[in-house]
């Protein structure tokens, strides 16, 4: 694999797409249940007594997870904003093509502008297999990008653990072949995905009180905001009739004005 791509494009990655890929993940893996065998072991030393033991059984594997990464491409700048699930079809090795067309139409209806600019899965490498699934989607995009989320806890990295790889075709012992390059990219946000990021994390406990007390306050103080809302409004709105009848005085205006600073 080569250490950097030659392309010469510009990647932005906005922070939904990590989110969503991370949900994903975690979702996925919070279901495996893998399930605990007993075998019961016949004593072979003479005694003629059974003895139950449990075996042991392997961690599971961390599993991995398929998705399309969708945005725009404007000249040489790649901007990604956000990604869909997918399926994987083990039979064939490869993602489900029904079910990412259908997606692919879904989403159309909602962003007409975004195109699919290639799929994400998680990992702490590209696997050779990898490329197989790439491959697949040159169809629906010629140069796809693959966005790589390790969701390996390492505590001594700074960076985030996001990679976007894309392909070049290598002569190599002089076969051409296609082979993933890593390519640097930068993280793009825009107003409403910081606002969404910061309350996400006022929302994580940090005085020693449960995620639900917390969330319990947060919707209370929403409940007393759009309350307050509602009486506000409903003053403008008995302004405004009083003014379509002709009978506004100056003491409506100056009791307008007190309940609105009240």
């Amino acid at each position: 694999m080569a250490s950097s791509s030659s392309s010469g494009l510009t990647f932005k990655l906005h922070p939904l797409v990590i989110v969503n890929i991370s949900d994903h993940y975690t979702r996925v893996k919070s279901q495996m249940n893998p399930p605990v065998a007993s075998t019961s072991c016949s004593n072979t030393n003479g005694s003629g007594n059974g003895g139950d033991s449990a075996a042991v059984v392997a961690p599971a594997p961390p599993p991995r997870v398929y998705g399309c990464v969708i945005g725009v491409q404007r000249g040489r700048t790649v901007e990604i904003f956000n990604s869909f699930e997918l399926l994987y079809d083990p039979s064939t090795d490869s993602l489900d093509r029904a079910f990412l067309l259908k997606k692919q139409e879904l989403y159309k209806k909602v962003f007409p502008n975004f195109y699919v600019l290639g799929w994400y899965s998680t990992g702490s490498d590209a696997e050779e297999a990898d490329m197989h699934i790439h491959k697949a989607l040159m169809d629906i995009n010629e140069s796809p990008v693959y966005v790589l989320l390790n969701p390996a806890i390492n505590h001594a990295q700074k960076d985030l653990p996001v990679t976007i790889y894309e392909s070049e075709l290598h002569v190599i012992d002089g076969i051409p072949q296609l082979i993933f390059v890593n390519s640097s990219y930068t993280i793009e946000t825009v107003e409403a995905e910081r606002i969404s990021v910061d309350h996400v994390a006022h929302l994580k406990p940090s005085d020693g009180g449960s995620a639900a007390t917390q969330l319990a306050a947060h919707l209370t103080s929403i409940h007393s905001a759009i309350k307050m809302l509602n009486s506000r409004i409903r003053v403008l709105h008995h302004y405004l009739v009083a003014m379509q009848k002709g009978i506004c005085v100056p003491l409506f205006l100056w009791q307008l004005q007190n309940r609105l600073i009240s």
